[in-house]
C-alpha cells in the first residue's frame, strides 16, 4: 500500500473527530481545563505577586537597604554614589537619639531624630500626616514631623516650635504611618523627622557619635536577580553594614512570600498533571473502542505508521482545541479574580495578560495531550485484524503481576514511551517552576507515587477478588456482580484506580497544605496582635503595669513582658570577639546586645533547626535566630560566652529559631533557661493591641502614670502588614479553591469518559432479561466501590505528600481526621454521580440498535 500522505491522514481524523463530538466532548474538556487552570492560576498568581512584592518593598521604603552604626568614609561614600551610573537611586536616612525642648521650656526630652531627603524618601510606599500634606511641604522652611507622643510630653500642639541640639524647628504636622516604621530603627523616645540639608544645622552629628545610617536603594527594573546582585555589590562597599533586600523587611512578610510561591508553583503543576490524567484516561477509552476500526483498516492493507500517523494527528488536534479553549478560559479567569479582590479587599493586582503565559499553556495543552496518549497509540502496531473476531477478551486472563512483566517484556516502546512521558514532564515542570531542581524532583515524586498507586491498587483489587470468591454467594447478586464487574475483560481498573487514585492524592494534598499554609497565615493576621511596644519597664513596675493596661480602654488580649538583659559577646568557639572575621555584622553590635530568658518556646517563635528546652531544664543551653547565628558563622553545638555584669555566661547552641515579627519576644535574638541568668540586671519589655484610634490616649496614661516607660507605636504599621498577609491568604485560598474544582472537573470527565465501554454489557444484561434498575444497581456498586477504592489509596498518599511538602515549609502538620472521611464520601459521591451522568443515556440504548452495529 502507497504511503498515506499527511494531508489524507488528517482529512481522515477530522472526519472521525466530526463524527464523534459527544465522545471526544470529553478529552477537549479535560485539557481546556488544565490548561484554564494552569494558565489562569499561573498568570494571576504572576500578577498577584507582582503586586505583593510592591507593598513588601514599602515595609523597607526601597528595593535594598544597607544599616550602620558609624558614618560612612569618604571612599564608600564615591563608592555608593558610583551606583548611580547604573540607575539605581539612593537616598540616606540618619537616625540617632537626641534631646528636644519647647521652645518656652527647659525640661529636656530623650527623642529619636530621623533625618532623610524629603524629595526621594521613600522609593516606595507614603508617609502619612495630620494635616494631611507632602514631605516636602512639611519640611520647608525648618520644618518637622513629630510624634503624637513628643506633642503629649512636651504639651505642645502643631504649629509650635521646638529647639533640637543647635537647632530650632516648627511643628508641622503629626506623622501617622511611615512605610519603614518596622524596618527602621526602635530608638527610644518619641519620633522627629528633619531634613538632611538641616542636619548639621542641629550640631548632633560629631566625630565619636552614636549616629546610625542607612542607606536606601532603589533599582530601575523589578527582577530579583538584580537586587541579589546590588546586594552583593553593597556588601563589597560596606563591610560593615547589614544589608537585607524588600524579601528580609519582616519575618512574616517573607515566608508568606517564599510559601506562598512554593504552593502556587504546586498548584500550577498539579493542575497539569491533573489535564494529563484526564487526557490519557479519555485517549485511551477512545482507542480501545477504535481497535475495531483499526483491525479493519489492517486487514484493507494499512499498515501501524499509517494508523498511528491518523490517530496523532487526531490528538494533536484534540491538544489545540483544548488547549486554545483552556487559554481563553484561563485568561477570562485572570480578568474576574481581580475584580473580587476588589470587593473583598479594595486591592487590585495590576492586570498582566502574558502572551508568554498563554503559549506556554497552550504548548502544555498540546505536548501533555500528545504524551500521555503515547502508550494507547503505540497499542496500534500490536492489533492484528482478528481482533475483530477476539474482542479483547485475553485481556486480565493473567495474574496482574504477571501479566504486566509480560507485557513490559513484549513491549519495550512502552517503556521508551513511559520515559518520554517522564522527560516531558520534568522539562515542563521546569519550566513553570523556573527551577530544574524542582522540576526533576517533582517529576521523579510523581512516577514514583504513580507507581505505588498501581501497585496499591492492583493488591487492592486482588484482594477484593480474593474476598469476593470466599464470599460471593453469600452477598446479594446486585453486589456480587457489580463487585466482579471490576474484573471483566477489557476494563483496565488498576490502571483506572491509580489514575483517580493520583488526581484525588494531588487534589487533597493541594488542600491539605493550603489549609496549613492559611491556618499559619491566619494566627499572623490575629486582630489582638501586639501593635503597640513598651521599653524600659522596671521589675518592680511589672506587676502594676500589667494591671493597669487590663483596665485601659482600647486595649485587647494579654499583655505581653519579656525580660531583657543587656550582654556582650566575649567569643565564640574560643575565639575572642575581637578577632572574629564577620561580614556585613557591625562588630560594635557585639559588644551591646540584649538576651532574654524563657523557660518554654516563646509564642510566635519556631524551631527551624534543633530542639529548644523542654520547661525546667537547667544548663548553659542557648537558642537564637537562624538569620543572625548564619552572619555571625554559628551553627548547632557552637559555644558563645556572654559577659553579663561582673560576670559571664558560656551557653551551648542548641536551637535555630525564626521570630515571626509579631511579638514581644521578636525584639531578642538570644534566649537563654531562666536559670543560666539568675540575678542579672534586668528590665523588661512589653507588647499590646490597642485600637488605632486609642493609641494616643494610652500614650497620654503611661506617660502620667510611668514617665520612664517609653510607648513605640507601630500599630499603624503592623496593620499594614496585617493587610498583606490576609490578601496573601484570600488568593491562596481562592487559586487552590479553584485549581480543586478544576481538578474535579477533570476526573469527572475521566469516569464520564468510560461510558461507551458500557454500551455492550447494558445490551447483553438487557438481551438476558435485566431490568433497568437492576442494571443500575450493578453499575452504582461498581462506580461506588471504584470511588472508595480510589479515596483511600489517594488521601492515604496525599497525607505523606502533604507531610513531606509542610516540613519543607516549616509548617506543622496534624492529621486530618475529618477532612479526610469528608474527602473519601466525596470520591465515592463524585464517582457515582459523575458516571450515571455521563452513563445514564447508555440504560436506554435497545439491544438491536446496538447489536446491528457490530
Amino acid at each position: 500500500m502507497a504511503a498515506l500522505r499527511w494531508s489524507t491522514a488528517a482529512r481522515i481524523a477530522t472526519r472521525e473527530l466530526h463524527s464523534s463530538k459527544g465522545k471526544f466532548l470529553f478529552v477537549v474538556l479535560s485539557v481546556a481545563v488544565g490548561v484554564a487552570a494552569l494558565t489562569g492560576v499561573r498568570g494571576f498568581a504572576a500578577s498577584f505577586k507582582q503586586t505583593l512584592l510592591v507593598r513588601a518593598r514599602s515595609i523597607l521604603a526601597a528595593d535594598l537597604a544597607a544599616r550602620m552604626f558609624a558614618q560612612p568614609s569618604e571612599k564608600q561614600e564615591k563608592a555608593i554614589d558610583a551606583l548611580a551610573s547604573d540607575g539605581v537611586s539612593v537616598t540616606p536616612v540618619t537616625e540617632m537619639s537626641g534631646m528636644a525642648t519647647a521652645a518656652n521650656s527647659f525640661d529636656p526630652l530623650l527623642v529619636a531624630v530621623k533625618a532623610i531627603d524629603p524629595a526621594a524618601y521613600p522609593f516606595y510606599g507614603k508617609v502619612e500626616l495630620q494635616p494631611a500634606m507632602t514631605l516636602q511641604d512639611a519640611m520647608a522652611h525648618e520644618g518637622a514631623v513629630v510624634g503624637e507622643d513628643l506633642l503629649i510630653r512636651l504639651k505642645l500642639k502643631t504649629g509650635d516650635s521646638i529647639r533640637l541640639g543647635d537647632a530650632t524647628f516648627h511643628v508641622s504636622a503629626v506623622v501617622v504611618s511611615e512605610p519603614d516604621r518596622l524596618s527602621g530603627s526602635f530608638a527610644a523616645g518619641p519620633r522627629v523627622l528633619i531634613s538632611q540639608s538641616e542636619l548639621d544645622e542641629t550640631g548632633l552629628i560629631a566625630p565619636g557619635s552614636r549616629a546610625g545610617q542607612r542607606f536606601l536603594f532603589k533599582l530601575p527594573v523589578k527582577e530579583d536577580k538584580a537586587v541579589a546582585k546590588l546586594k552583593s555589590r553593597v556588601e563589597d562597599i560596606l563591610p560593615e553594614a547589614q544589608v537585607s533586600d524588600y524579601r528580609e523587611t519582616n519575618p512574616g512578610v517573607t515566608m508568606a512570600l517564599d510559601r506562598s510561591t512554593s504552593l502556587l508553583s504546586l498548584v500550577s503543576l498539579v493542575a497539569l498533571v491533573l489535564g494529563a490524567v484526564g487526557v490519557a484516561m479519555a485517549m485511551r477509552t477512545h482507542l480501545l473502542e477504535r481497535m475495531d476500526s483499526i483491525a479493519i483498516m489492517k486487514s484493507l492493507g494499512a499498515q501501524s505508521g499509517h494508523v498511528l500517523r491518523i490517530y496523532f494527528l487526531e490528538t494533536a488536534l484534540l491538544g489545540i482545541a483544548g488547549g486554545i479553549a483552556g487559554v481563553l478560559l484561563g485568561v477570562g479567569v485572570q480578568m474576574i479574580m481581580p475584580l473580587l479582590l476588589v470587593k473583598m479587599l479594595g486591592v487590585a493586582p495590576d492586570l498582566h495578560l502574558s502572551v508568554r503565559t498563554m503559549l506556554a499553556g497552550l504548548a502544555t495543552g498540546v505536548v501533555t495531550t500528545v504524551l500521555f496518549t503515547l502508550p494507547p497509540l503505540l497499542d496500534i502496531r500490536k492489533v492484528r485484524p482478528a481482533l475483530i473476531l477476539r474482542r479483547g477478551m485475553e485481556e486480565n486472563s493473567e495474574n496482574w503481576w504477571r501479566g504486566g512483566l509480560k507485557k513490559l517484556r513484549a513491549a519495550p516502546m512502552q517503556v521508551i514511551a513511559a520515559l518520554g512521558i517522564l522527560a516531558g514532564l520534568a522539562l515542563i515542570a521546569t519550566v513553570l517552576s523556573d527551577s530544574r531542581q524542582v522540576g526533576i524532583v517533582f517529576t521523579i515524586g510523581l512516577a514514583a507515587v504513580l507507581l505505588v498507586l498501581i501497585v496499591a491498587s492492583a493488591l487492592l483489587l486482588s484482594m477484593l477478588r480474593t474476598f469476593l470468591r470466599s464470599a460471593g454467594m453469600k452477598l446479594p447478586p446486585v453486589v456480587r456482580h457489580g463487585l466482579a464487574n471490576l474484573y471483566r475483560p477489557g476494563n483496565p481498573s488498576a490502571s483506572l484506580l491509580a489514575a483517580l487514585g493520583l488526581g484525588v492524592m494531588l487534589i487533597v494534598a493541594v488542600y491539605l497544605v493550603q489549609s496549613a499554609f492559611v491556618r499559619d497565615l491566619k494566627v499572623s493576621t490575629r486582630p489582638d496582635l501586639p501593635n503597640v511596644f513598651l521599653i524600659d519597664i522596671a521589675t518592680n513596675e511589672v506587676e502594676n503595669l500589667r494591671a493597669l493596661l487590663k483596665k485601659q480602654v482600647g486595649v485587647h488580649g494579654e499583655t505581653e513582658l519579656v525580660p531583657v538583659v543587656s550582654s556582650r559577646i566575649l567569643s565564640v568557639d574560643g575565639v575572642n570577639a575581637a578577632d572574629l572575621k564577620l561580614k556585613n555584622f557591625p562588630r560594635r553590635a557585639l559588644a551591646s546586645l540584649q538576651i532574654t530568658w524563657s523557660d518554654t518556646l516563646p509564642v510566635g517563635t519556631t524551631v527551624v533547626k534543633g530542639q529548644f528546652w523542654k520547661s525546667g531544664e537547667k544548663g548553659p543551653l542557648l537558642a537564637m535566630e537562624e538569620g543572625r547565628a548564619k552572619r555571625l558563622g554559628l551553627k548547632l553545638g557552637s559555644r558563645v560566652v556572654f559577659g553579663v555584669g561582673d560576670g559571664s555566661v558560656d551557653a551551648t547552641l542548641i536551637a535555630l529559631v525564626k521570630p515571626d515579627g509579631q511579638h514581644a519576644f521578636s525584639r531578642a535574638d538570644y534566649i537563654l533557661p531562666p536559670a543560666a541568668l539568675v540575678g542579672a540586671p534586668v528590665v523588661w519589655y512589653g507588647g499590646v493591641h490597642v485600637d488605632l484610634d486609642k493609641v494616643g490616649e494610652l500614650q497620654r496614661t503611661m506617660f502620667a502614670k510611668y514617665p520612664t516607660v517609653t510607648v513605640i507605636n507601630v500599630a499603624q504599621a503592623l496593620e499594614n502588614l496585617r493587610g498583606i498577609l490576609l490578601q496573601v491568604t484570600l488568593v491562596i485560598e481562592f487559586l487552590a479553591a479553584f485549581s480543586i474544582f478544576a481538578g474535579l472537573v477533570i476526573l469527572a470527565s475521566s469516569i464520564a469518559g468510560t461510558r461507551y465501554r458500557r454500551i455492550r454489557e447494558v445490551v447483553v444484561l438487557k438481551t438476558l432479561g435485566g431490568t433497568r434498575r437492576r442494571i443500575a444497581a450493578i453499575f452504582s456498586v461498581e462506580f461506588a466501590m471504584l470511588g472508595m477504592v480510589a479515596g483511600v489509596v489517594g488521601i492515604v498518599f496525599a497525607n505523606f505528600v502533604a507531610r513531606a511538602i509542610l516540613k519543607q515549609m516549616i509548617l506543622p502538620w496534624e492529621l486530618p481526621w475529618r477532612a479526610s472521611l469528608v474527602a473519601l464520601g466525596l470520591t465515592a459521591v463524585l464517582t457515582v454521580g459523575t458516571g450515571w451522568a455521563a452513563s445514564f443515556r447508555v440504560l436506554g440504548k435497545k439491544p438491536l440498535e446496538v447489536l446491528r452495529e457490530e
